[in-house]
């Protein structure tokens, strides 16, 4: 085999994204290049860029190298070649059904930074889960030039927010050839459309950052939240009404539109004019719109619902205003709770809840929350219980972010059929077979991962501030009960809850004993001061004695760090104010590995805890003074740490197993991934709403 063929076989299967999650693919890059396979951050086509051609002629030449590569081809054949979910049970029924998905970010790998957070990493696993169930779906969203910032932590613990530009060469995308015009205001942005293929799914990335254009239309995609609120208004009509104009323009006519966030709810009004331009009055079409759009609320905290000045809108949406006959207050009115106060704002939220016949919170609580939240968007509903807004709680695609080692034990124990996927499956019931034994060695091999992770990151962040490196690999402790806390550092997930009690942290955490160890990672809204305010108090914490060696904060939080921490810690800790947590489905993944969750009851976890397989912190006591609940709830924490879950884990038996420990982790197994999956999510979605 030459150099040529055996690059132009690795890039066919760098193109398809089903290797994000197929651990025979990944391997088969790992190979070529190991050390530049990490310097890339695990990016197969720039790997492939920057590698020499001596190694490319070695690989090609290397029997090894034939046998991975056809290992991967073939499981990309095994994978296209099984009879779907949709082909077994829904083709005949719907034959025409596509799904239409917006959204603003999708976190597909960490090679590609077109994500901030939670939203990005449901939409991301909501598409790979389409593509293993093999949905008809269609993803629409934007291509950031500069994706979303990169975090660095200054020596003082403050943040420094970085912009690197992407070279679009060195990702998995293909120019369709097409490009769409994008009314905003009074001018036409013109985006390029980009396809980039997530096993059986596109998805639909629009580019306005093209050579020659106005500065003000290639800002539109040059950065993922980076602007001010009018930019992002703009970022918003290129998502809906762009959007909607490039699935015509690729002949992608969906059946159904979901609305993942308000962000695309534009794409709607784009469907109305569409509708009223065919003859259609606007109520009629109205009604036609909601009977086929699905909208999906992601949180209950009101600075996470964009709201605009009715005039800006007006601006920007005037072209459709004429179209469809409508005032600018008449307009305001469809996105507004009391039609016709001037006083209130436009909300994208209001829009989409008004122009969606389905609308849903993510977790069985969040639902409740959204009713009583929205109450006043709905003038016929008497009470919040009569609000139509219903539940689907989020999941985790699981092979995403399944540790190479734990998919090794869980094929010979519990023989999960990957491509035979089905949303009503749960082969995590035969997890209960695994020898304790078994579960241990296990945990043992990803704490080992995870602390030289911790190590080697630590280093290079101190080497990077001119700072020695030798006290960086000191950190951490193979065999110590190591914690975890990763997340959005939004000022309700209260990142540095923990440090309230910090007399009492510092003694369990340097215990001789029976030590512990505290990993933390999170980013924040890059204009957001509060939330990278959180990232510097851990870090100050982090450098006090009793604290030191023992407390670690990894900066630029990514889906590779996800998947090293949620795999590698014992506990996962999870401390929002309740009930500002949504979902938060980072929770979920850390059972797949023998993890445990002690989590305030809030999110997924109410529905997820069963009292044998983790740990509920406080009592679910509400104040109305943040100092507080605060104190009460870091209390509770502190508390079932001392009391709970450093004695379990301790405690071992005359074969050197903490047998507790264990039984708890392998019910967290059976019970937990079973449900909390983006299969049974999107199995829901496709039974409420495509029937």
């Amino acid at each position: 085999m030459t150099a040529k063929t055996f690059s132009k076989r690795l890039r066919a299967l760098a193109f398809d994204l089903r290797w994000t999650w197929c651990p025979t693919t990944q391997a088969a890059f790992a190979a070529v290049d190991p050390h530049e396979w990490g310097a890339t951050n695990h990016a197969p086509l720039e790997m492939l860029r920057r590698v020499s051609s001596a190694r490319l002629e070695s690989c090609a030449e290397d029997p090894a190298f034939e046998k991975l590569l056809s290992a991967a081809e073939q499981a990309s054949d095994a994978y296209y070649g099984a009879e779907t979910w949709w082909e077994r049970k829904k083709a005949a029924s719907a034959p025409r059904a596509r799904v239409a998905y917006f959204c603003s970010e999708f976190a597909i790998h960490e090679s590609l930074q077109q994500y901030s957070g939670g939203l990005g990493v449901l939409a991301g696993d909501h598409v790979k889960s389409a593509s293993d169930l093999g949905v008809p779906f269609v993803g629409v969203g934007l291509l950031y030039r500069h994706g979303y910032y990169i975090q660095e932590l200054r020596a003082d613990g403050t943040t420094r927010v970085l912009y690197p530009e992407v070279d679009f060469a060195d990702l998995p995308i293909t120019d369709t050839g097409k490009e769409i015009l994008c009314p905003v205001g009074g001018k036409e942005v013109r985006a390029k459309i980009w396809r980039q293929q997530v096993g059986r799914v596109s998805l639909l990335l629009l580019d306005a950052d093209i050579d020659g254009e106005p500065k003000a239309h290639r800002e539109l995609t040059q950065g993922l939240y980076k602007g001010a609120p009018d930019l992002r208004l703009r970022q918003q009509v290129l998502l809906g009404v762009g959007g909607m104009r490039a699935l015509e323009a690729m002949r992608m006519k969906p059946t159904v539109v979901h609305l993942n966030e308000g962000h695309a709810a534009f794409a709607s009004v784009e469907r109305l004019v569409g509708l009223v331009q065919k003859g259609k009055s606007l109520d009629a079409a109205l009604e036609t719109v909601r009977a086929s759009t699905v909208f999906t609320t992601h949180t209950p905290v009101p600075a996470g619902h964009d709201r605009y000045e009715p005039a800006d809108v007006a601006k920007y949406m005037k072209g459709h205003l004429s179209a469809l006959g409508l005032s600018k207050e008449a307009f305001a009115d469809m996105a507004r709770e009391t039609p016709g106060d001037e006083l209130e704002s436009f909300c994208m939220t209001v829009l989409g809840l008004r122009t969606a016949g389905r609308v849903n919170g993510v977790a069985e609580l969040h639902g409740k929350v959204s009713r009583e939240m929205w109450v006043g968007a709905y003038p016929e509903a008497g009470t919040p219980e009569e609000v139509p807004i219903g539940h689907i709680t989020n999941g985790v695609h699981t092979r995403t972010w399944l540790a190479p080692e734990a998919d090794a034990l869980y094929t010979k124990y519990i023989k999960p059929r990957w491509n035979a996927a089905d949303p009503a499956a749960d082969p995590w019931a035969r997890a209960a077979k695994i020898p304790l034994a078994d579960l241990w060695a296990l945990r043992n091999v990803l704490r080992a991962k995870l602390v030289h992770f911790v190590r080697e990151r630590m280093a290079r962040q101190a080497e990077r501030r001119g700072e020695d490196t030798r006290e960086a690999w000191c950190t951490f402790d193979e065999n110590a009960l190591t914690l975890g806390f990763a997340r959005r550092f939004a000022t309700y997930k209260r990142a540095p809850l923990i440090f309230k009690e910090a007399k009492r942290l510092a003694s369990l955490l340097s215990d001789p004993e029976r030590p512990v160890q505290i990993v933390f990672a999170g980013k924040a809204h890059p204009r957001d001061e509060q939330g990278q305010e959180l990232a510097r108090v851990i870090h100050q914490h982090a450098r006090k004695a009793g604290f030191k060696g023992r407390v670690a904060l990894i900066e630029e939080y990514d889906m590779q760090v996800g998947r090293m921490l949620t795999s590698g810690c014992d506990v996962w800790l999870n401390n929002p104010v309740r009930p500002n947590e949504a979902s938060g489905t980072s929770g979920m993944k850390p059972p797949l590995h023998g993890g445990l969750n002690a989590s305030i009851l809030d999110g997924w976890w109410p529905e997820g805890f069963d009292g044998t397989n983790g740990w509920a912190v406080g009592d679910e006591s509400e104040f109305q003074s943040r100092a507080k609940q605060d104190l009460h709830d870091a209390k509770a924490l502190v508390e079932v740490l001392e009391r709970e879950i450093v004695p379990l884990f301790y405690e071992r038996g005359p074969d050197g197993l903490p047998k507790g420990w264990l039984e708890m982790a392998r019910r967290s197994l059976v019970t937990v991934p079973g449900r909390f999956n983006t299969h049974r999510m999107v199995g829901q979605y496709v039974d409420a709403y495509l029937g």
